[in-house]
């Protein structure tokens, strides 16, 4: 059988085309994934490193401020703790002029890490010393017995009057003693 030139022109496309399509299905498609693959898989990466090294990077600059937090201020007795953050809410108050008619402890049941003491306080007094209170536990943020102020209400007693009532819900942390490990061999009897 012979073909004409023409035939042969469009018998050789048509291959030509299907071997195309063949090659770009089995060859080139997958190799292009392949490669936007390995481009999302190298920026994923590069942003995960630029992470790890801001971590690394805060962890220096914070490693001096933990140990002074560990040091001087965070207790690891929640008893102790509670009691640093009454006085110190309570020495606020009346610095501030602040007159407390409640501070209500609640101890966290979760066991993590750091573990959170939240202080429920309310009082009265007027907007300029409940401005100062509020400044003042603001700052305590940043000190080494941390506090944050998680909670805040504040109204007014009396309508046309610079009477305020104000409830707040603090918190502050505390480093919870780890248990001992037991030895194996105490722990099996065969102490001795």
């Amino acid at each position: 059988m012979t073909f004409t030139k023409r035939e042969k022109v469009i018998i050789f496309g048509t291959i030509a085309a299907v071997c195309l399509l063949v090659a770009d299905w089995y060859v080139l498609s997958p190799l292009t994934e392949r490669r936007q693959d390995a481009r999302n898989e190298r920026v994923r990466w590069a942003t995960q490193m630029t992470r790890n090294a801001s971590v690394l990077k805060r962890r220096k600059h914070l490693a001096p401020k933990w140990r002074d937090m560990l040091g001087n201020g965070m207790r690891d007795d929640p008893s102790e703790a509670e009691n640093q953050a009454l006085r110190l809410i309570r020495d606020h108050c009346t610095a501030a002029g602040v007159r407390l008619s409640s501070l209500r402890p609640d101890r966290s049941t979760e066991k993590t890490d750091l573990a959170e003491i939240n202080i429920h306080i309310a009082g009265t007094g007027s907007m300029s010393s409940v401005s100062r209170l509020l400044w003042r536990l603001e700052e305590l943020e940043e000190s080494p017995s941390p506090m944050k102020i998680k909670m805040l209400q504040l109204g007014s007693r009396k309508d046309g009057t610079d009477d305020l009532s104000v409830q707040l819900k603090v918190s502050t942390l505390y480093v919870p003693p780890k248990p001992p490990k037991s030895n194996g061999q105490l722990a099996a009897g065969g102490g001795r």
